[in-house]
């Protein structure tokens, strides 16, 4: 066992030495934090309403109080003097001059919504927006069937009146984490296989290219040792590489782990381990550098979009769902967003332990028969 830890550490120093496991251990998985992060919503929305900026004139009249009431259903509402006011936000409402007096004459008014970005978020906010306007309108032709005239006291009566018509919304399931709440677990997750596939690779037909293997099997060590040693230095980098990720996660992203961390740092360090095994596995099986990175980048990729590191699996087809449950990604994906986005206790991921400790189990069983000194 001595000298299995031995040459693990000794591996792990000859692995950091190298640049490019900087690059793709380190460097790397904090770009794509940042860039699937951003792309995917970036920081959670803080808590409140959005705020919408209102241009009324001062001639708007009080139907512009009454659309701003309505506004203030959704919006925070927030009154500008102008158009430069109105450019300080993300989102604003332009009403015209005589405003009440051009809707209660019939005639046609147009009321401005301006965004910044053209997104889902900008349809939202048409949405929200039109409802608003929308309803007043209503209320306005309500008001007049009835034989009465279209004032103040007249929309505010109908505004208390009970609705005949009401909707109850509830949750029908839980909300799919999106921003950096997804992408630092999820580039993490395909990250440390494709680190581990291709550096752990790499290094061990290297080492049987230049006849290093061919030496560690003339010393008095143990074909077990060996396997153990290698195994266990790729372990090592990865358990190292994932202390990285959530230490950049949190400080840098602002991600929070919960208060089920210590069941995080349990679930990835089975992932790290079959990771580990399956890059020890690689190595032995392939016959160049080349099979190892092609193989490496390609199953890298397929299994971190399958397993949902690209984007959250609970938006996916119910097929997908089940699929990606049919792969190590998607146990440890599952894991996280157990753990870390629906904070559910630690014995909800026992059946994900199990499932990866087998597979590690299983890949390194196949690692050491498939370890080969030449």
């Amino acid at each position: 066992m001595g000298l299995a830890f031995y040459l693990a550490r000794k591996d792990l120093g000859h692995m950091l030495r190298a640049l490019e496991t900087w690059l793709w251990a380190f460097l790397m998985p904090v770009v794509f934090f940042y860039a699937i992060g951003a792309a995917a919503g970036g920081f959670a929305r803080p808590a409140g309403r959005d705020t919408l900026a209102l241009l009324a004139p001062g001639d708007a009249g009080w139907l512009a109080e009454r659309l701003e009431r309505r506004l203030e259903r959704d919006f925070r509402v927030v009154r500008v003097p102008d158009a430069a006011g109105l450019a300080r936000h993300r989102r604003g409402l332009i009403l015209p001059a005589g405003f009440t007096e051009q809707v209660l004459a019939g005639k046609p008014v147009e009321v401005r919504l301006r965004v910044q970005e053209k997104d889902l978020g900008s349809d939202y906010d048409r949405f929200r927006a039109g409802r608003a306007v929308y309803t007043l309108l209503a209320d306005l032709i309500v008001v007049s069937q009835h034989g009465r005239a279209a004032n103040r006291e007249a929309v505010a009566e109908l505004e208390r009146k009970p609705r005949s018509l009401t909707v109850a919304v509830e949750s029908a399931g839980r909300r799919p984490p999106r921003g950096f709440e997804q992408a630092v677990p999820g580039i993490m997750v395909m990250f440390l296989l494709l680190t581990m596939l291709s550096s752990g690779g790499v290094w061990l037909v290297i080492e049987r290219k230049q006849g290093i293997l061919r030496r560690l099997a003339a010393a008095p060590v143990s074909r077990g040792a060996i396997v153990a040693g290698k195994c266990g230095g790729r372990w090592a980098l990865g358990m190292i590489q994932t202390g990285f990720a959530m230490a950049a996660g949190s400080l840098l992203f602002k991600v929070g782990w919960g208060s089920n961390w210590p069941a995080v740092v349990v679930l990835l360090a089975v992932y790290a381990g079959l990771t580990a095994m399956l890059g020890v596995l690689l190595g032995s099986l392939a016959r160049s550098e080349r099979q190892v990175i092609g193989l490496a980048v390609t199953s890298a990729n397929v299994l971190g979009a399958l397993g949902g590191c690209w984007w959250p699996i609970e938006i996916t087809p119910f097929w997908a769902q089940r699929l990606a449950l049919a792969l190590p990604t998607g146990w440890a994906m599952d894991g996280l967003h157990k753990l870390v986005s629906f904070g559910e206790p630690i014995w909800a991921v026992t059946p994900h332990l199990a499932v990866l400790g087998l597979a590690t189990a299983l890949a390194g069983w196949g690692a050491a028969r498939a370890f080969r000194f030449q």
